[in-house]
């Protein structure tokens, strides 16, 4: 798996971003796009805008708009409700609602993150994010053992790596989901990346594929990357 930096030209953001979450998302699901941190030219600063979506191209085109003005651009892993749409149709506001767990109506994606370890609220080194490419491979090797026939979506969140296994279960498998996670950080952390037991509510929110990742200044040794859809099963 490679990083793809800052730098390398991406000429259609939504059109990439709209064929990664044709893989994520059911045809007709409804996600939450919920940007942080945005900063958009002539306009005050949002601590957060937020749209629900049943649209793919619009929820591409929508966050394409966003990429490079905020903090990180993220999506709802699981299914919401038809009324979230009510709150923001197919569009991004300010102030509107964000998704609870019990929007949720149910479990499609377990998700695992794996973080280097590093000061809060900085982007990774080339080193920080190789070991975490590294120790996600590691988890994938482990697991095709362990779960036979399953293979997971990877992608690059920026500054780690993200293993999204399919996971049908009910949205309120809360407990079931955390145990698990927690089983798995026992066994994969350690003192130079983190697989964060942390991300087990039904309405995590995930980095949208393709969108600049901006945690902390940017500097040559910790620069701001892109997210990277790096491919696997399509949803079914």
């Amino acid at each position: 798996m490679n990083a793809a930096p800052a730098t390398a030209p991406i000429l259609d953001v939504a059109g990439s971003i709209e064929r990664a979450m044709r893989v994520l998302v059911a045809p007709g699901q409804v996600v939450e796009l919920r940007a942080l941190g945005v900063t958009l030219p002539g306009q005050p600063a949002r601590a957060v805008l937020a749209g629900y979506f049943d649209d793919v191209a619009a929820f591409a085109r929508a966050a394409a708009d966003l990429d490079g003005f905020a903090r990180g651009i993220y999506w709802t892993l699981n299914p919401l409700t038809p009324a979230c749409l009510s709150r923001a149709p197919n569009r991004l506001a300010a102030g509107a609602r964000a998704a609870c767990d019990e929007d949720v109506l149910a479990r499609r994606w377990l998700p695992l993150d794996l973080d280097p370890v590093r000061e809060p609220n900085t982007n990774a080194t080339e080193d920080e994010l190789a070991a975490a490419i590294e120790r996600a491979d590691l988890v994938w090797r482990e697991l095709r053992k362990r779960w036979p026939g399953e293979e997971p979506v990877a992608m690059l969140s920026g500054n780690g790596t993200h293993l999204l296994y399919r996971y049908d279960a009910p949205a309120d498998d809360a407990e079931t989901v955390r145990d698990l996670l927690r089983q798995l950080s026992r066994e994969f952390s350690d003192d130079t990346v983190k697989l964060d037991p942390a991300v087990s509510n039904a309405s995590r929110i995930w980095k949208v594929p393709s969108t600049l990742a901006r945690k902390g200044p940017a500097s040559p040794l910790r620069p701001y990357r892109r997210a990277a859809f790096l491919g696997g099963p399509p949803w079914r």
